[in-house]
């Protein structure tokens, strides 16, 4: 809980302090890699650093946690610290770290905000972040003990048994532990990093979804390669899995982890959607392939939006698993629609005339503005926004809240 006396400090500072935090971050930032180097080593992607969705989602979850604090004093926001703290034990953050940031981070609201941040300002902005960041290390404790690991030692050799081309732009991988020991556990929507060394020395890490039933030895993953946009560069790992990697080479993997994900006991009812766009749907494919492997007869409704079905990455894998389940069916739809699946609909994904079960277990997955449109529209449609389940690739910019 917040003091009462921070709390009247915060809540009079957050505009302000909430106002300059790109500009704080940046900073941060800045000040941070250029004195600890190595944190770019493994730790933090230079693509996100370049596009600024690391600052800017580190200044979305500071502001959030903020303002949770100040609206709910009794209680945190659980689902915005889960989400961080799965992200955090993905790369392997530990404690330590944490003074680090903090060092960075309040050097630059010093330097940003001047002398508005007399010492009960600094002192009720410290308890926030420390409230914060032990809540996190608390959390990822516990995500590390459950995976076997210890803190921050999350990596581990995968050899590449198989490399499959899906899309022009899309290869699967499919892994299994190089050491031949047992795959760690792993829930149908979690993800994994994979971490390779970049040709300048410097190992770059990017999260990428289980694309297989999670249950075996026999892991997949499915690589979108990122193409750059003005100001920001092309993906550096998904390039060099997509040039690189081939059958018989070795990948270093992290434990799973990711709050998305489907637990699907056996007497298990309800229905389940499946809501996604693009490289999005390789989630989805995991967990219908979790579904079939428990002969799951849940109600199960997937809908995937893409270009055409030649860009739809796993798009026979996602049939033939719809077809293996008794009670599922699939919508597509593709801006550019085609012979291979004359059923599919024109253009973006629109809902109307689909019947989402209100008491459906929702998850979704895509580009950020498809899943504010869509979740938007299961809003309409009555589903209940506690039964929406979304995941990010990448920094998390789409933080829940009222107006999410």
């Amino acid at each position: 809980m917040l003091s009462a006396e921070s709390a009247a400090v915060i809540r009079a500072t957050l505009p302000a302090v909430g106002g300059a935090l790109d500009e704080i971050t940046t900073r941060c930032y800045a000040a941070m890699f250029r004195d600890r180097p190595e944190l770019l080593d493994g730790m933090f992607n230079r693509g996100n650093q370049a596009s600024g969705a690391q600052r800017r989602a580190l200044a979305g979850s500071i502001a959030g946690f903020a303002t949770a604090l100040l609206d709910a004093p009794d209680t945190r926001p659980d689902t915005l610290l889960d989400r961080i703290a799965h992200k955090h034990a993905a790369v392997g953050v530990t404690d330590d770290q944490y003074t680090i940031v903090h060092k960075y981070l309040f050097g630059a609201i010093a330097e940003v905000l001047g002398d508005a941040v007399t010492p009960e300002v600094a002192a009720a902005w410290d308890e926030v972040y420390w409230l914060m960041a032990g809540a996190l290390i608390g959390r990822e404790a516990r995500l590390y003990q459950d995976a076997g690991v210890e803190p921050g030692k999350v990596w581990r050799q995968w050899a590449v048994a198989e490399r499959r081309v899906e899309t022009p732009d899309v290869v699967s991988f499919l892994l299994r532990p190089a050491d031949g020991r047992p795959a760690p556990r792993a829930r149908a929507g979690q993800y994994v990093s994979v971490r390779v060394r970049m040709a300048d020395g410097v190992h770059q890490l990017r999260q990428y979804s289980l694309s297989s039933e999670p249950g075996g030895d026999l892991r997949r993953i499915t690589v979108k390669r990122l193409a750059g946009t003005a100001g920001t560069p092309d993906g550096e790992v998904s390039g060099l899995l997509h040039e690189q990697v081939r059958e018989g080479d070795e990948l270093a993997l992290s434990a799973p982890f990711g709050d998305v994900f489907l637990d699907d006991p056996a007497d298990a009812t309800a229905p389940v959607t499946l809501i996604s766009a693009g490289i999005g749907g390789t989630p989805m494919t995991g967990i219908l392939a979790h579904l079939q492997a428990l002969g799951s007869t849940r109600p199960v409704l997937v809908l995937h939006a893409d270009r055409s079905p030649a860009d739809h990455a796993l798009r026979a894998d996602t049939r033939r698993l719809v077809e293996r389940l008794p009670n599922a069916r699939a919508v597509f739809w593709y801006e550019r629609p085609g012979t291979e699946e004359p059923d599919a609909r024109e253009g973006l994904m629109n809902l109307e005339g689909i019947e989402v079960p209100v008491d459906s277990a929702v998850f979704l997955c895509g580009p950020l503005p498809f899943m504010r449109e869509v979740r938007a529209q299961l809003l309409r449609a009555g589903v209940p926004a506690r039964s929406i389940r979304y995941e990010v690739f990448g920094p998390d910019l789409w933080l829940p809240g009222p107006a999410a």
